[in-house]
């Protein structure tokens, strides 16, 4: 009988677990704590517990679902890459760890694969695997806590997290639990490339949780080539829900722009960009791309860069142009998967990725249409 991953049950579902077992509901509290706030992974390190629930523990859960398939660190010492995978299937995710002066940030997937498509992405370009559970979102932080002491969690990795809402904010709860990780929620951020519905959702939940938006463009004509779920949530449908969002919240919200040279760095996108946020509580973050084997752009020079800031300084629109990280490790969302699967490809396959199978989805990718669309063949 294959164990079940202990990390998909939330507290009540533990403690009905054990509780079938004849153990009183203290036991999954002591478990519960013992997993998300000492990092157990083993449960012969549970000693409070009687050595045949321990037992019993380790016959019914696995306490790690994935496993590490590789993991890299740039040069510099302050970015890691983590390529993980369960070993009943190909698919894999990534998840990174960046560290700052004074931060500590886990760069986190909820998808293996993403059904958004956005062009210049290399987890778009593979398409839609499946989603992540809501266990498998928690081990990634905690397999990444066990590496340093996280300041600040992001899920901003593989797949769009709203795409996968249910897992996503599962996750979340777990991490914020006070009986569990005890997270700050104000120190996570959930990031979308623009489903509306999902947002205005996510506002009715007043959650103290940070969103940021990728933009990308500030007209339709581009966005609809950079980011095709624009088709679906035109640029005005996203505006209203961001601003529905505002007033709901109160609480600032971020906007993401990949710095693409010539395609969406002029003064005319810079403008438009000013105009279509202007009113609004945000911030801006300005990214140069990272290089993708599977689109041609490059990112935009410092001095374009800052020329494009400058517009939106003079509006008064506050910003931040970051410093690309792990350039040397593939650190963008989906290249080391990509790459791995590139690697392990047999020296006559046509599409690389093609020899990747798949898990069956547990939610069709939307596509630009509106209608669900079939997962690409991995």
């Amino acid at each position: 009988m294959s164990r079940r991953p202990l990390l998909d049950l939330d507290l009540p579902q533990l403690e009905a677990s054990l509780a079938a077992w004849g153990e009183p509901s203290y036991r999954a509290r002591q478990i519960w704590h013992a997993v998300y706030q000492r990092g157990v992974v083993d449960p012969a390190a549970l000693t409070e517990l009687p050595l045949a629930l321990r037992q019993a523990l380790d016959e019914a859960f696995t306490f790690r679902a994935l496993t590490t398939v590789a993991h890299k660190t740039s040069e510099d010492g302050r970015t890691t890459k983590w390529l993980l995978g369960r070993s009943d299937e190909a698919a894999r995710i990534e998840s990174v760890l960046m560290k700052y002066d004074r931060r500590r940030t886990a760069c986190i997937s909820t998808q293996a694969g993403c059904g958004m498509g956005c062009s210049f992405c290399a987890t778009g370009q593979m398409g839609f695997v499946r989603n992540l559970s809501a266990g498998e979102i928690v081990e990634q932080v905690l397999r990444l806590g066990q590496e340093q002491s996280l300041t600040n969690i992001v899920l901003m990795g593989m797949g769009e997290p709203f795409h996968n809402y249910d897992a996503s904010l599962a996750a979340v709860d777990r991490l914020t639990d006070p009986d569990g990780m005890r997270f700050g929620a104000r120190r996570i951020t959930i990031s979308t490339v623009g489903l509306a519905p999902q947002i205005r959702r996510f506002a009715g939940e007043h959650r103290q949780v940070n969103l940021a938006v990728s933009l990308h463009a500030a007209t339709d004509s581009l966005r609809d080539q950079l980011v095709p779920i624009n088709q679906r949530y035109p640029l005005e449908t996203l505006r209203q829900a961001c601003l529905e969002y505002l007033e709901t919240t109160h609480r600032r919200l971020t906007f993401e722009w990949a710095l693409i040279e010539g395609v969406n760095d002029g003064s005319d996108q810079a403008q438009a960009l000013a105009r279509w946020v202007r009113g609004m509580l945000c911030h801006v973050n300005l990214i140069p791309l990272n290089p993708t084997r599977g689109y041609a752009g490059r990112a935009t020079e410092t001095q374009r860069a800052e020329a494009f800031r400058s517009v939106l300084t003079a509006q008064r629109i506050p910003n931040t142009l970051r410093v690309r990280r792990g350039i040397d490790i593939q650190a963008g969302c989906g290249q080391l998967a990509t790459e791995a699967a590139i690697t392990n490809a047999p020296a006559d396959a046509g599409n690389p990725l093609d020899v990747i199978p798949r898990a069956a989805p547990t939610e069709a990718p939307i596509n630009p249409a509106g209608t669900p669309s079939r997962p690409r063949n991995l």
